[in-house]
């Protein structure tokens, strides 16, 4: 017994250096988790690890970073919003070496020339420049060389209170020139600029959230001076918005009220179309809000609030949670894929969230306190999960069913697989297995309709039999009948010949 003991214990000594190491390497990050249909957290194997994490001097920059707030990724350059020291990074990636390219702090043509608290930074395809120049109350387009082509201000419209200061905070541009504009102190939704840079509107405009206690305070409680004097009831604003590959806005919203997340009234992740209508995708058991437990009313514990939003082509994204440093991916359907990260000062975790990007299947994560780059690489894990998604949307459904259930080798409590393998069952037109898997996922919706499919599939396939079964029903009777009828007329006509 004691022999047993001591091997166990040496089994162990040697165990710890090499955990030690992992962590300190960043190949494991030992905090990934998923929600299980009941809601409770499932441990699981990492789908990412801490490729690096890029600092001031990583880069050679002689004034460090301050108060960095955006990134923006355009093939392999990483631009990053330096807004404490009024300049854009460009920087471009080799294999794993980020390089300093040049430092952008300032536009030739335009008056004034230099950038004052610019808060975000988005490139076209063909290499312009959108600089948010806040404190300068403009948005900013410039060409690949940094001449000044055009720049968007504070709208001339009735629609747009012209006693506020225009600050623009957060900008999208899409594939035809349009841009996109979050501004503070606007709650009408995301401006809407014409590739001339003509004001167009508005659209998204986020729904009124009152609660009832503030409604009968208002209407019962206050008289009609001092309503007069508050501040009207009005549509929040926005954190962050992007726009994926189809041309659509995704946005983040973090002001809502706690018990809207339960009812799916808080949307904190929204995809809008033309028209700013949500038009996100929920067809997983719980809407996409984040972490599901929370403590009420805590700012460091409660529920999550998506600070930003990236989407990968295949129609994945993720949101990076300001609360507790989270990063959550879910597939184009709104099921969770995996969530990780933390707030703290280690590898792979945050002090202050504040921008995510994504440059292939890498995620860029910007730390606001920490002026870092945390850079994650997808593991094997992570890539299965990704190339079964990939798989499916181009009609690989064979393809897709084996890839699933290499995820489930490494995960076998892993719900998004037993979804992802009955879809391509369903595909497949294999209904009862789509059955037993959607089954194993608890997944009632798709259960149904891949019931429904093998009932009618069933029916048609034993059409005949069917068909002979209810001729049977019908017949059988009748033929009886007659018989019974014959055989009482036989009796009749011997008991009259009886009694003659």
């Amino acid at each position: 017994m004691k022999t047993i003991i001591r091997l166990i214990s040496l089994l162990l000594l040697l165990a710890l250096p090499c955990a030690a190491l992992a962590a300190k390497d960043g190949y494991h990050t030992s905090y990934t988790y998923n929600y299980d249909y009941w809601g409770d957290i499932r441990e699981s194997p990492d789908a990412y690890k801490v490729n690096q994490v890029l600092y001031s001097s990583t880069l050679g920059l002689e004034t460090p970073m301050r108060r960095p707030q955006s990134l923006f990724v355009r093939g392999n350059m990483l631009y990053v919003c330096d807004t404490g020291n009024n300049r854009i990074l460009e920087i471009a990636r080799e294999g794993d070496v980020f390089t300093l390219v040049r430092i952008i702090d300032s536009v030739s043509g335009t008056t004034p020339s230099t950038f004052n608290s610019p808060s975000d930074v988005a490139v076209d395809e063909e290499g312009c420049l959108y600089v948010c120049d806040t404190q300068n109350n403009r948005v900013i387009k410039m060409d690949a060389q940094l001449n000044f082509i055009r720049e968007y201000t504070k709208p001339d419209d009735s629609t747009f209170d012209q006693n506020l200061s225009f600050l623009p905070r957060r900008l999208a541009v899409d594939s035809s020139g349009r841009v996109f504009v979050l501004a503070t102190n606007v709650n009408k939704g995301i401006i809407k600029y014409d590739t001339d840079g003509s004001f167009t509107g508005f659209t998204g405009a986020n729904p009124v959230s009152v609660s009832m206690w503030d409604y009968v305070w208002k209407m019962f409680f206050t008289t009609k001076a001092q309503r007069a004097q508050q501040e009207s009831f009005v549509p929040t604003e926005y954190e962050n918005i992007c726009i994926d590959k189809e041309g659509f806005l995704f946005a983040t919203n973090t002001n809502f009220e706690e018990y809207d997340l339960l009812v799916d009234g808080a949307k904190p992740i929204r995809r809008l179309n033309s028209i700013g209508n949500d038009i996100l995708i929920k067809n997983d058991h719980y809407a996409p809000v984040g972490d599901l437990q929370w403590v009420e009313q805590s700012i460091d514990k409660g529920p999550s609030k998506f600070k930003d939003i990236t989407v990968f082509d295949n129609g994945v994204y993720v949101a990076f949670d300001r609360t507790r440093g989270r990063l959550f991916g879910y597939d184009p359907q709104g099921i969770m894929l995996w969530a990780f990260g933390n707030k703290d000062n280690s590898a792979g975790s945050f002090l202050a969230p504040v921008s995510l990007e994504h440059m292939g299947q890498d995620l860029l994560a910007l730390d606001e306190n920490g002026a870092s780059i945390t850079v994650f690489s997808v593991t094997q894990y992570g890539s299965l999960i990704y190339e079964a998604l990939d798989q499916y949307l181009t009609g690989q459904y064979d393809e897709s069913a084996d890839t699933w259930s290499e995820v489930l080798r490494f995960n076998a409590n892993y719900s998004p697989a037993y979804v992802g393998m009955g879809r391509a069952m369903m595909r497949q037109e294999n209904y009862g297995e789509a059955m037993d898997y959607f089954k194993m996922a608890f997944d009632r919706e798709n259960y149904g309709r891949a019931y429904r499919y093998f009932r009618k599939e069933l029916v048609e396939d034993n059409i005949v039999i069917l068909a002979v079964g209810v001729a049977a029903l019908l017949i059988v009777p009748l033929i009886l009948g007659g018989v019974k009828g014959m055989k009482r007329e036989v009796e009749e006509h011997e008991r009259k010949k009886h009694r003659r």
